[in-house]
């Protein structure tokens, strides 16, 4: 059973064959929906999370073998401008989409040291006023092609915790939680549930060695997150099944004690 089919998702943030923008597509993909993805290597050039700029088209390639639509393109979330054109090449791709899944982030280290104006402007650019413009644009569209015969989803991809090394991103992303619930109540008349997920620490490229050594004893099930954890959350969230969740933020970390 394909629980995606004939849903159309565009996901943001898939530069990384082990991102969890990829393992996103993958599990949409196998569940029959059609895909519109976005990347932008220079970000994780700049942030040495080492960059493979052939992946894009092997992705592409990869999920076209479940049978769906696939189109992509490089696109900086920071760039107001850029936002409808993303949604515009997706229409042109896959058609007017019915899921976003707002995975791009900007994450720089930050402390009470070095948090400037510059650093909170480059995090609130991509984190808060992407996101934001992004999503109310893919609803705008959505009510003109589908809020009489369609389910909308959006889902967002966040975090917390009290890291004095990431204040920026910390904050930027608690800007989406605190949106997520007054956005659910204004578009759910439209058939669009607003949903927030944590995947708390991940293991999708960045941890080294010595990260995965103190994180896995603060993991009571024994392992450090993967990529296709929080994927399969996602996935629920973007089907039929999980219409009556909206306005939600839900933490899928395996018990994660490290708060």
């Amino acid at each position: 059973m394909r629980n995606l089919k004939g849903k159309l998702a565009v996901v943001t943030g898939v530069s990384r064959r082990s991102g969890i923008g990829t393992a996103i597509c993958r599990s949409f993909a196998k569940e029959g929906a059609d895909i519109f993805f976005t990347h932008w290597t220079p970000y994780d050039s700049e942030e040495g999370c080492g960059v493979d700029e052939d992946w894009p088209n092997m992705l592409r390639e990869e999920l076209q073998t479940h049978g769906v639509r696939v189109g992509h393109m490089e696109a900086n979330l920071s760039d107001p401008e850029g936002l409808s054109t993303i949604l515009d090449h997706a229409e042109e791709a896959i058609g007017v989409p019915t899921i976003l899944v707002n995975n791009a982030c900007h994450c720089a280290p930050s402390t009470y040291l070095d948090l400037n104006a510059s650093v909170l402007d480059q995090h609130y650019a991509v984190n808060v006023r992407g996101t934001f413009l992004l999503s109310t644009e893919f609803a705008k569209r959505f009510e003109q092609k589908h809020a009489a015969s369609a389910k909308g989803r959006i889902i967002n991809l966040v975090s917390k915790g009290p890291d004095p090394n990431n204040l920026a991103y910390t904050a930027t992303k608690g800007a989406v939680i605190a949106w997520t619930e007054p956005l659910s109540v204004g578009l759910a008349p439209l058939g669009i549930t607003v949903n927030c997920v944590d995947p708390g620490p991940t293991d999708s490229g960045w941890m080294t060695e010595e990260i995965k050594k103190t994180l896995l004893p603060r993991f009571p099930m024994g392992r450090i997150g993967r990529p296709e954890d929080a994927a399969e959350l996602i996935t629920f969230l973007a089907g039929d099944q999980s219409q009556w969740v909206t306005g939600q933020i839900i933490r899928s970390e395996g018990g994660y004690t490290g708060r």
